[in-house]
């Protein structure tokens, strides 16, 4: 089996094959299907019933990829709070509060090395998390997002 590559800005986008490409397609399809078939058969209870079931999957389906991915970005909220408290030095510890959800969980693809300098740049210049991620320069793997 071939190495993985080296995390990177262009690479680091998770698609989770089954949920992208199986079912949120699948749950969109239903959903046409089931507009086309009330369409047709307006008059009829099932049509109906399916129309509901076919409004549901999608956002079910939604719904469980979304929750995972918030708990997660709280556990890395937390997790790069303790590590800037214990990389930086003050006055940049007690601006941490200063930094946004988005902006922490993009900061956690910096190296230590690189962090003081990327704060006090994002905090300065109020940098949207696409923009942290594109300062990075060593970057650092997050290879446990959901």
């Amino acid at each position: 089996m071939a190495d993985k590559l080296p995390q990177t800005l262009a690479n680091h986008t998770r698609w989770h094959p089954p949920f992208h490409f199986f079912l949120m397609p699948g749950a969109l399809v239903l959903l046409i299907l089931t507009i086309v078939n009330i369409v047709k058969h307006y008059d009829e209870l099932q049509a109906w019933i399916l129309l509901l079931i076919g409004l549901l999957a999608p956002v079910a389906i939604f719904l469980i990829r979304i929750n995972p991915l918030q708990a997660q970005n709280r556990v890395i909220r937390l997790e790069e709070r303790l590590r800037l408290a214990s990389v930086l030095s003050e006055p940049l510890r007690s601006r941490i509060g200063d930094l946004t959800e988005p902006q922490l969980i993009a900061i956690r693809f910096a190296s230590d090395a690189e962090l003081p300098g990327l704060v006090e740049k994002t905090l300065r210049e109020k940098l949207a998390p696409a923009d942290i991620k594109k300062a990075i320069v060593t970057w650092r793997a997050d290879l446990y997002r959901v």
